[in-house]
């Protein structure tokens, strides 16, 4: 099941992005002292669901892939359905979806020379290098996501 960030994950970026914001209140206190956030989830995988944040930040899948814009949401929201087709389309074509290691947390990545977002047709030519690179080649087994 994939895991809900440690508070220290937040304030990577909110240190910087919007680091007075009265709703960034309750991360900011946990921040502080050293306390979780309860936390409410957005998406919840069913339990016999795996999944790995760390197998898809390492081969370049940037967080907008699954999570959208949030830096534009006011009320973080499920944007991609995570079902099992959408999870299977991404795994039997993960091209679209590639970036550079250190872009998987830029949300307004746009590839080099490319006026086009991340999914286009457009990306899949240097994103087919960055699948070389990453050894990305990802399963469609089973037993890959149900464990």
């Amino acid at each position: 099941m994939a895991a809900i960030p440690h508070t220290e994950v937040c304030m990577n970026c909110h240190k910087a992005i919007l680091p007075n914001s009265a709703k960034l209140a309750e991360i900011r206190k946990s921040y502080a002292q050293g306390s979780p956030v309860l936390w409410i989830k957005v998406h919840d995988l069913p339990d016999y669901v795996y999944f790995d944040h760390s197998a898809h930040v390492s081969v370049g899948v940037g967080c907008i892939v699954c999570h959208g814009p949030i830096q534009q949401m006011e009320v973080v929201r499920t944007v991609s359905p995570l079902n099992m087709a959408w999870c299977v389309a991404c795994h039997r074509d993960p091209v679209p979806y590639l970036r550079p290691r250190d872009q998987v947390t830029n949300m307004d990545w746009v590839p080099p020379g490319q006026s086009s977002p991340p999914g286009s047709s457009t990306v899949a030519l240097s994103a087919e290098q960055l699948r070389e690179n990453y050894r990305v080649n990802p399963s469609t087994d089973c037993v890959a996501c149900h464990r």
